[in-house]
């Protein structure tokens, strides 16, 4: 297994939109393990393929109680509810803001052995479901808040990288 490196606000990769996974492949089994050790070495709660430089539809998440769930080719196809709670994300390090999103989501996917799944979650998995399934489009946390916060976020941020 491996530490990928993480990719942080700014990198193009960050923006485009992840391409399918055709088959389940040994590989692409090693890699997931690879996204996971990645994302509990910095503490996360859920990394997608972009985050670490790689253009494919998976995710891997871990809210604790529940253990890892690694998803291929992931699709909400159900939303319930609304919460408005704070997130952060790996590729934005220390910044956080409130973000609106469905309280349950039910998502489709494959799971590692490439068996087709349907899971539905609510809560902080529901809420990660949605984020890391956003990166797979090129779509950022900031992109979901409102202008003023977001350049007040981006602005911590250009200070951070010029210390």
């Amino acid at each position: 297994m491996a530490i990928l490196e993480i990719k942080e606000y700014g990198e193009p990769v960050l923006r485009e939109k992840s391409l399918p996974v055709k088959k389940v492949t040994p590989e692409i089994s090693d890699f997931i393990r690879d996204m996971a050790e990645t994302m509990y070495t910095a503490s996360g709660v859920g990394l997608s393929a972009p985050q670490v430089g790689v253009l494919k539809r998976i995710i891997v998440i871990d809210g604790q109680e529940e253990g890892l769930i690694a998803l291929i080719n992931p699709k909400i196809v159900r939303r319930e509810g609304e919460v408005n709670e704070e997130e952060g994300c790996l590729s934005f390090p220390d910044m956080y803001s409130k973000v609106k999103r469905s309280s349950r989501v039910t998502v489709e996917g494959l799971n590692q052995k490439g068996e087709r799944i349907e899971i539905t979650k609510e809560g902080l998995i529901a809420r990660a479901l949605q984020h890391e399934i956003d990166h797979l489009d090129g779509i950022l946390f900031i992109d979901k808040i409102g202008r003023v916060k977001r350049q007040l976020l981006l602005n911590k941020l250009k200070k951070q990288k010029t210390l």
